[in-house]
């Protein structure tokens, strides 16, 4: 393992990229630090009994409560490519038209996609500036304070993008799951904090109780590392024959391989798509606070309610579903299969084979998007049996975890390999 570490600094352009992530995760952790002008963060931190808040201050990396330019992290961003995933299929046909297109219309949606952002961010920016102004949390309730406020935050939140954009584009994994990933590895820290409060603060004279309970919580933590990492990796090879094919005067004989379909092809991206669309609900509702609809809304879907849980596992299911099929393209793959000469044994080329994968990807993705909404409740259960009900630490920040980890390790992996370096994966 240290010798493949030190590989990676061997490799100038791999170790380039790593450099540059590392200074561009710097210069946004810097960045959380500084407040946005005319906001009363002692007044916010007091008021972390607010689940909703919670949630928002893990995903920004703590910088919500200190209301920094950070504050919205990259949930606007989120929100806007489902928006733009869901339009390309069937709803505007111009959207579809681009993504056949190539490389060309990809960077034409990718602008749309930027535009819808900073739309969004703005819609959010205002809804949280007119939330925090009717809870008494800004010194100065003007209308140009509240503009400030407003781009203030929108601001922050265009850089981020653009962070994520480069990091994906100049260093290592993808940027936006990079960014999310710092930001719930930073509340470690906060996490430790306060289980010795609960525990061992509160309960000075139960210290082998308190001890076992950390190492029940660090088991159960490790197990649920291991299933994920058990499931991301799982595979169901589909078995391909080549016929012998003649070209020019060259015989290239036919080969036996196979199609390696992912348990969980959609990664994590699910889990981030479903908790992110369910931050929507709330932020609109906070414009329309007089509302019985609002109200019901701040009422239910909380974080951690049986309602938001509920609704979490289920758009997660949703969304595995299509974005496995977004990601594979059986019918984009069939195609491939016939034109060189490909089929799978025992299935007609063509249509028989595209309908054979996708029975095949659905059973798949049956198992490994239930599994992917199991995953996001067991530590709310396990935690909520410990009495930690305080500590907003979800599956879903565990699997985004892992998930984050294993993409960009799976990435560097390949750069190793290309060079004839032993990567990390066995």
């Amino acid at each position: 393992m240290w010798q493949t570490f030190a590989n990676l600094w061997r490799l100038k352009h791999l170790r380039t990229r790593i450099l540059f992530t590392l200074m561009v995760i710097a210069f946004y952790r810097i960045g959380t630090y500084f407040p946005v002008p005319g906001m009363n963060t002692a007044a916010l931190s007091n008021s972390q009994n607010n689940a909703f808040f919670n949630l928002m201050n893990m995903f920004s990396g703590g910088a919500f409560y200190r209301f920094s330019i950070f504050a919205m992290s990259v949930t606007p961003y989120i929100t806007a490519s489902i928006i733009m995933q869901l339009l390309q299929y069937g709803v505007i046909p111009r959207l579809e038209e681009w993504q056949k297109e190539g490389e060309s219309g990809r960077q034409k949606i990718t602008q749309l996609t930027r535009y819808l952002t900073v739309g969004l961010g703005l819609l959010q920016a205002a809804g949280l500036t007119y939330e925090f102004a009717r809870s008494g949390y800004l010194y100065s309730n003007t209308w140009w304070s509240y503009v400030v406020i407003v781009l203030a935050l929108t601001a922050g939140d265009t850089l981020l993008m653009w962070f994520g954009e480069m990091i994906t584009e100049k260093g290592v994994g993808n940027g936006i799951s990079i960014i999310i990933f710092v930001n719930i590895i930073s509340r470690f820290g906060q996490m430790g904090q306060e289980i010795y409060q609960n525990w061992f603060y509160a309960h000075p004279t139960d210290l082998f109780l308190n001890i076992l309970k950390v190492l029940l919580l660090l088991a159960g933590i490790v197990v649920i590392f291991g299933l994920i990492v058990y499931v991301q990796q799982a595979e169901r090879k589909i078995p391909v024959q080549y016929a012998k094919r003649v070209v020019g005067r060259t015989v290239y004989s036919g080969q036996q391989t196979h199609i390696p379909l992912k348990v969980n092809a959609a990664g994590v991206i699910p889990v981030i798509f479903a908790t992110s669309l369910l931050i929507l609900p709330s932020t609109i509702a906070s414009y329309f606070t007089q509302h019985t609809w609002a109200q019901a809304i701040e009422r239910y879907l909380y974080p951690n309610s049986p309602w938001f849980i509920g609704a979490e596992v289920v758009l997660i299911i949703l969304f595995t579903f299509f974005y496995t099929h977004v990601q594979l393209n059986p019918a984009q793959m069939a195609e491939q299969l016939q034109k060189h000469a490909g089929y799978i044994p025992g299935v007609r080329p063509g249509q028989d084979t595209e309908t054979y994968i996708i029975k095949v990807v659905n059973r798949i993705t049956v198992f490994g998007s239930i599994f992917l909404g199991v995953i996001s409740v067991l530590p709310f259960i396990l935690l909520s049996g410990m009495n930690l009900t305080d500590v907003y630490f979800g599956g879903t920040s565990l699997l985004i975890i892992v998930g984050v980890a294993l993409q960009t390790m799976q990435q560097m992996e390949g750069q190793l390999l290309q060079r004839h370096y032993r990567g990390f994966i066995r």
